[in-house]
């Protein structure tokens, strides 16, 4: 009677870690899908697919400055959805959850049109009420500047 009910004990003293991880593993196989179907975004021209990405509050930080709001940050990447070509790609290389599950951070390579790195872009993502999960924080730099 006492080995079953020892049995019954470390099954059950495993089995929240491992729902956790699984979770997390989830969690981050969705946060690296929303990354890549917002730089489609950028690649398929579609500014308005771009713009339902984006946290009412999101910030935008580059060398020339901030983009405070997700409408002042839709209007300062307009100019990148003009023309028939992307000015650039990018993709997701690492994801990593907070451990309250409601912040992620997507970092990774971003390329020229022909392919050559030339910067690393890192996103905030914030889960949203629904689940979805939407870009806060924006930043990267350029090559030049990693050397």
């Amino acid at each position: 009677m006492k080995l079953p009910t020892l049995l019954l004990c470390l099954t059950f003293s495993v089995l929240p870690p491992l729902a956790a991880q699984a979770q997390e593993a989830a969690d981050v196989e969705q946060v690296r899908r929303a990354e890549l179907a917002f730089a489609q975004t950028l690649a398929d021209r579609d500014h308005e697919a771009f713009k339902s990405f984006l946290a009412e509050e999101a910030v935008f930080l580059s060398d020339e400055g901030a983009l405070r709001g997700a409408e002042q940050v839709a209007a300062g990447w307009k100019p990148y959805f003009e023309g028939a070509d992307a000015p650039f790609h990018w993709k997701p290389g690492q994801v990593g959850i907070t451990l309250s599950g409601d912040l992620a951070l997507s970092t990774g390579p971003v390329t020229g049109p022909d392919g050559t790195r030339i910067g690393t872009f890192v996103s905030t993502w914030q889960r949203q009420l629904d689940s979805s999960w939407k870009v806060i924080l924006d930043t990267g730099c350029s090559c030049a500047r990693q050397r």
